[in-house]
């Protein structure tokens, strides 16, 4: 099937042995050229100073040449002994311990920075009820109603904020104005985040407010239910909660109640977290305040105040003077009905102190000492309290004829007042202030004629003396009479 043959074999004719080409390039040829430089001139300078044992021979060859003056030697030599005791005994005095020399400017203890105005409720002659800072100290907020109005009052209000640190800052036009139905009689910033804002409107409802949402700011309302205020609000406070980083709002009104709201923001609401209720026959009484308790079934609470210190107490301040601190953690059930709400209203009230002739619209804890407070009424002072006695440490009065803000200093032996704040017009009062805990040279001043005065505090009122704390501990430590 298969043989062996042979071939012829076969050639492919190359083509490019055929023809070659070579090709090549070169740059273009590179020129060099040298050049020099050199200084018209030369200058060489040099400068030395004499030597010292030189100086001093010349000076004093120069003094000794002069006659001494008549009697010198003999007056140095007598007043010797007298001047370098007198030296020992300032060295070892600790009369001026502590002193520190401020070469400041002290004609003007208070200046006036800004006077902010929303000129829409200037002409509606409402009133500035309430300041607050916010947590960064930057933004003003501001609330309006009327403190004049005893009677039910649906006037709308607003509420403004101003940035002090914004560039072309208007005075008269505030960065966000929220519209409210209602007047706006308690308002507080939080502590951690600076868009939100709680209030307290007359209505009796609790609202907290994003200033960062511009087209429906409002961020949870508590509206009317049997959980809810059915009076107005007087005070507003956030209340770090149990679950870290988280606040609840802390409010008080007219009706007795002091509720403690836990905020959902996803849903837009308000959980009633706990609820208190101060009713006249479980309010512990001094022998001060019994007679001023006695008037009302209820007490009413126009103002509140949080304990830095104790985070289980808190203070009031209610409509007939009653000045009480209270507990958180009380479980003593409220001689109130319960019936229809979430939670069972418990009674507060733990200790009672001197009352006020009036009611009680400011109390602030001392963030220096932890048994100090002070409180001011409408009856026109100011009283100094320990949380260990009943009756004050200290009364200030205020002037029945004049309209400003008075600055005091318990440093100083003399309680009348360091610094004044004029408040304008004649028959305009200041009704709120707050200080800036951030900016602490700040002092927002809200007034009836619905301005806001931002004023700049000295060095003199704003900072701490070495001696001031041992001065306060006294203040605290002294028994009242």
């Amino acid at each position: 099937m298969f043989t062996d043959e042979a071939l012829d074999s076969v050639s492919v004719r190359s083509l490019w042995r055929e023809s070659q080409q070579s090709e090549g390039c070169q740059t273009r040829a590179v020129h060099s050229t040298e050049a020099q430089v050199q200084t018209v001139s030369t200058t060489v300078s040099c400068t030395q100073t004499e030597p010292q044992d030189q100086q001093t021979e010349q000076l004093l060859q120069q003094n000794h040449d002069e006659p001494e003056p008549p009697g010198l030697k003999d007056f140095l030599q007598r007043v010797e002994e007298v001047v370098i005791t007198e030296l020992v005994k300032n060295a070892r005095s600790h009369a001026f311990d502590g002193f520190q020399v401020n070469w400041g400017d002290h004609s003007q203890l208070v200046s006036c920075l800004h006077r902010l105005q929303h000129p829409i409720a200037q002409e509606r002659g409402l009133h500035v009820t309430t300041v607050s800072w916010s947590c960064t100290g930057s933004v003003i907020a501001c609330a309006y109603g009327r403190i004049d109005d005893g009677y039910w009052s649906t006037e709308k209000s607003y509420v403004c904020t101003w940035n002090l640190d914004r560039r072309g800052l208007s005075p008269k036009q505030a960065d966000l104005v929220i519209d409210v139905p209602t007047a706006v009689t308690a308002l507080c910033c939080h502590p951690e985040q600076p868009a939100l804002i709680a209030g307290g409107l007359y209505s009796g409802e609790v609202v907290v407010w994003d200033t960062s949402r511009t087209q429906d700011p409002v961020l949870a309302l508590t509206g009317m239910s049997a959980d809810s205020h059915r009076e107005p609000v007087y005070q507003v406070t956030w209340v770090a909660l149990q679950k870290k980083g988280e606040f609840g709002v802390l409010s008080a009104g007219s009706g007795g109640r002091v509720l403690l709201w836990a905020l959902d923001s996803q849903q837009g609401s308000f959980v009633l977290n706990a609820a208190y209720a101060l009713v006249r026959q479980q309010v512990p009484h001094s022998s001060s305040s019994l007679k001023v308790s006695l008037r009302m079934d209820t007490v009413g609470v126009t103002s509140l105040a949080l304990s830095p210190w104790d985070p289980d107490t808190f203070l009031v301040g209610s409509e007939g003077g009653l000045l009480l601190r209270c507990s958180f953690s009380s479980k003593t059930p409220a001689a109130v009905s319960s019936e229809g709400q979430s939670v069972t209203l418990r009674a507060p009230a733990v200790f009672s102190f001197r009352s006020h002739s009036g009611p009680v619209h400011s109390i602030h804890c001392s963030p220096f000492h932890r048994n100090l407070f002070v409180s001011a009424g409408t009856d026109g002072l100011a009283h100094l309290h320990s949380m260990l006695q009943d009756n004050p440490l200290l009364s200030l009065r205020w002037s029945p004829t004049r309209p400003l803000v008075q600055i005091f200093d318990l440093g100083r032996r003399s309680l009348r007042p360091v610094a004044t704040i004029e408040q304008g017009a004649a028959g305009q009062a200041a009704t709120c202030l707050a200080f800036n805990c951030q900016s602490t040279h700040l002092l927002a001043v809200g007034n009836t004629d619905g301005t806001v005065g931002v004023w700049q505090l000295s060095a003199d009122l704003t900072e701490q003396s070495p001696r001031e704390s041992s001065q306060l501990e006294q203040i605290a430590n002294q028994v009242a009479e």
